[in-house]
């Protein structure tokens, strides 16, 4: 799911089931690098977590709130609350391993 400003309290911090933000940018190309990734991720949690991105050009009140710095920037949120951030681009395994210590 691509989220706005406009949706992300609704889609993120209301959320009943943790949600992993990727923030990301057009021009990053490890952000580019790992969109198969978040897609394969994106089916095999799909009952458990929800997975979004934000591009932080388009949607520069929430990247300034969450002090994002570097592309990408993971957030997993729980309960209205980060409960983790990863930046740099992150293999499947340690994407995974990231879901499975904070989301369940």
């Amino acid at each position: 799911m691509e989220l706005t400003d406009r949706m992300f309290e609704k889609e993120v911090l209301q959320s009943d089931v943790p949600v992993l933000v990727d923030f990301w940018a057009s021009w990053c190309l490890p952000c580019k690098a790992i969109e198969g990734i978040l897609e394969e991720l994106e089916q095999e949690y799909a009952d458990f977590i929800k997975i979004c991105k934000l591009n932080v050009d388009r949607n520069k009140f929430t990247a300034q709130k969450y002090d994002i710095m570097g592309l990408p920037t993971f957030i997993i949120f729980r309960n209205g609350e980060e409960v983790v951030r990863e930046v740099a681009a992150k293999s499947k395994r340690e994407l995974q391993h990231m879901i499975e210590e904070n989301c369940f």
